[in-house]
């Protein structure tokens, strides 16, 4: 079979190209695929404000759909953006200041390492380090929920929050974009099958605050760029296709993707997840 791989990519290449082995094959991916049912059925965002991770798992596993808390009161490795930054290249991070941050300097010096490792997922894994609650989550009996729910940064949210040493965006770089999104599939495809061992009812979905900014006149990512990339992640996104956002961009954007989840701030105290036009609320 022969697999896409970006541009940038393929001039690092060297050798004989492999496959991920996630999908192998059509067969493979319709074994994989689920049938979501909505009825109503409850869950919540990610990310939690509690310090203590058994009372927010305690919580998490009371819904319908329960899901992996994020907990960043609890540790810096427990933001979003830090999660998804793990063997990202050209990230370093400032744990004193917790900030993230951004080298293209080291970005092409960490690329053979990418290069090298891009069709071995486990190299795309959460470890412990990045998420105590993701494996403590994964430890649970989830055997008798109907679905369960990981989630990551969305690559548009992630390429326009972590800056460079000039506070340009990394999404700026075409180089850096490619991968970001190439990058953020595989970090989905992991986790997804790490949940699906769990329960055949896993989904994930991704968190996208920032698709609201490149509706925005001052943003260098424009909406057709931005939709033309997206078109192609989602070829590569694990199950259920499925994107959470608080903000308010172009809704033409979102309804020409070919969403199966999409999960909306209703108002500053509910968000509603529209599954196959079904909702379930919180």
């Amino acid at each position: 079979m022969d697999c896409p791989r970006s541009s940038l990519v393929m001039r690092y290449s060297t050798g004989k190209r492999r496959c991920p082995p996630f999908p192998t094959s059509s067969k493979s991916k319709e074994a994989m695929k689920i049938k979501l049912e909505g009825n109503c059925q409850t869950t919540a965002m990610g990310i939690m404000p509690h310090t203590d991770m058994e009372r927010a798992l305690e919580l998490s596993l009371s819904l319908d759909i329960p899901f992996w808390p994020q907990l960043p009161k609890t540790s810096f490795f427990e933001d979003m953006y830090v999660q998804v930054s793990e063997h990202f290249p050209g990230i370093s991070l400032d744990l004193e200041n917790r900030m993230i941050r951004f080298s293209i300097d080291k970005f092409y010096a960490d690329l053979d390492e990418y290069v090298a490792q891009m069709d071995n997922l486990d190299y795309f894994r959460l470890s412990p380090q990045y998420s105590a609650v993701f494996h403590r989550f994964l430890d649970e009996d989830l055997s008798s929920y109907q679905y369960i729910r990981g989630q990551s940064i969305g690559p548009v949210s992630y390429g326009l929050k972590i800056l460079d040493e000039n506070n340009k965006p990394m999404i700026y770089y075409d180089e850096v974009r490619e991968i970001i999104f190439d990058f953020t599939a595989k970090k989905l495809q992991a986790q997804y099958i790490e949940m699906r061992s769990k329960s055949e009812g896993a989904f994930v979905w991704v968190d996208e605050p920032g698709l609201e900014m490149i509706f925005k006149a001052f943003t260098g990512y424009t909406g057709g760029k931005a939709l033309d990339d997206y078109r192609v992640f989602l070829e590569k996104f694990p199950g259920p296709k499925g994107v959470h956002l608080c903000g308010n961009p172009d809704w033409s954007f979102l309804l020409q993707l070919e969403l199966d989840i999409l999960s909306i701030d209703a108002d500053s105290g509910e968000f509603v997840s529209v599954i196959k036009g079904c909702c379930s609320t919180l």
